[in-house]
């Protein structure tokens, strides 16, 4: 049965502007540079401001003679009395000649070097090959499949029943097995291999090491894998009947294979740069704060427009593509104030957060990573009267470069440990003292977790066995065991 009732409820709703906000604020300096230049592209009424190195060029010409000064103005009149608000509205006829153009367009640019991708030149190479047109196909699949590592993951039998069903292409088991292995001798080799194991072996049969040492290598490989994966080399020295030294050799040669031979250029060919957000420079006794972002646009209302906006509101009678026009304006000039106000909002939360930081934290930036005190979010967020979900937004993502090194902003913030002195420290100090204790341990004898704990507890910082586990994990140290070398 249908009824009606009446509730009072009170909820709280983010405005746009604020939602915007919100979204400009977890952009780091390169996101943030690339959405002001979307921006720029959908808004005509924000137009991007010249930087200082541009003015002073502009400034140089200004000493030009007058003759050009004149010519130029001239121009600039006769443009400007030309436009109209038809101009404006069907701008896409002069977008051509509008955009990107410059005096110095007829002049010949240099070309930037081709770069071709890992794929492409492992596609080559494929090419090349002396194969029939079925197997060269399913070369290029293969090639498609590789991971970031360069390893082959796939299930060949189902590509070559993929290939046979829905292209057509008959490839028989034993000539997959083939071509995989063609793949695996190009450049890089061990490429498109399909576990370490046979990565190891296929560098090692297409290697030019000695001939001895590489028979060794191989036969450890394949018969003793896993006595070596697992280190216990005792027992492949006493199983191979070789000597501590000539063991030793075998060993180091195998250390000299690449075991990702895609070297995690597969998927992209770009190396991870992180460009830091912040730069911290020690000027006397002072840590000073610059905000890095000389590089991102900087953007204002443009005066055109704006003189168009106001010049609609002193006309008496408009036509209706007039009013549509001032309309569509006066849309643009919201979203464009609210932007660059957005903008600023953001530079000064971000300025005001990193200050924080360096006020908490100046004894790591004074001293290093040992000196990096216990601190959470809701500490900053209490300082400078801010909410713990805005603090969260601002260090996801960011990085500080300052004389210590480059540091994530989430960096500096870790749970703390009480001591016997009754100090607190860092979980992240607790690392690296473990990390400089498995550094100096003895390599054919590496310390266990037990004894890391046990050797902590002597310096009066208590943490339990599993404790020690979890951070030495995190590091990606592997245990005792497989730290162990002759």
């Amino acid at each position: 049965m249908l009824s009606l009732h009446q509730k009072l409820l009170q909820t709280q709703k983010l405005s746009p502007q604020q939602i915007q906000y919100q979204k400009l604020l977890q952009l780091n300096t390169m996101a943030l540079e690339q959405r002001i230049k979307t921006e720029l592209e959908l808004n005509p009424i924000l137009e991007e401001t010249m930087n200082e190195e541009l003015e002073e060029v502009l400034e140089q010409k200004e000493e030009e003679p007058a003759e050009k000064t004149e010519e130029v103005e001239e121009a600039t009149e006769q443009t400007e009395d030309e436009f109209d608000v038809e101009d404006f509205m069907n701008d896409s006829d002069i977008e051509e000649n509008r955009i990107n153009k410059s005096p110095d367009d007829d002049k010949t640019q240099p070309v930037a070097p081709l770069r071709v991708s890992p794929q492409e030149a492992l596609l080559d190479q494929l090419h090349m090959l002396d194969l029939p047109e079925e197997q060269i196909i399913l070369g290029e699949v293969i090639i498609s499949s590789l991971d970031k590592d360069g390893y082959f993951r796939e299930d060949l039998e189902k590509i070559v029943e993929d290939l046979k069903l829905f292209e057509n292409v008959n490839v028989s088991m034993e000539d997959a097995e083939k071509v995989l292995k063609k793949i695996q001798t190009l450049d890089p080799v061990g490429i498109a291999s399909r576990n370490l194991q046979e990565c190891l072996l296929v560098q090692i049969k297409n290697s030019s090491f000695d001939p001895y040492y590489s028979y060794l290598a191989e036969k450890i490989l394949s018969e003793y894998y896993d006595d070596f994966v697992n280190k216990r080399y005792n027992v492949i020295q006493e199983k191979m009947n070789l000597s501590k030294e000539t063991l030793k050799a075998t060993l180091d040669l195998i250390q000299k294979l690449n075991p990702k031979p895609g070297e995690g250029t597969i998927e992209s060919t770009e190396a991870n740069q992180i460009t830091p957000d912040f730069i911290i420079e020690k000027v006397d006794d002072n840590f000073i704060i610059t905000l890095n972002d000389r590089s991102v646009p900087s953007v204002t209302i443009s005066k055109t427009y704006l003189e168009m906006l106001e010049s609609k509101k002193r006309k008496r009678k408009i036509t209706k593509r007039e009013k549509e026009t001032h309309k569509f304006l006066r849309e643009k000039f919201e979203s464009a104030k609210w932007f660059i106000a957005s903008i600023q909002q953001r530079r000064e939360t971000l300025m005001k957060i990193m200050r924080a930081i360096v006020e908490k934290q100046y004894d790591f930036f004074e001293y290093g990573p040992k000196a990096l005190k216990p601190m959470i979010y809701k500490d900053i967020a209490e300082e400078i009267g801010m909410d713990i979900s805005t603090i969260s937004r601002v260090v996801n993502g960011k990085y500080v470069q300052s004389p210590v090194g480059i540091h994530e902003l989430k960096y500096f913030f870790s749970e703390g440990l009480s001591t016997d002195s009754g100090n607190e420290i860092s979980n992240k100090h607790i690392k690296e003292l473990i990390k400089e204790i498995i550094d100096s341990e003895p390599k054919n004898m590496p310390y266990s977790d037990d004894k890391i704990a046990k050797m902590l507890k002597e310096k009066g910082i208590h943490i339990a066995r599993r404790t020690v586990a979890k951070y030495r994990e995190q590091m990606q140290i592997p245990v005792a065991r497989l730290r162990k070398e002759l």
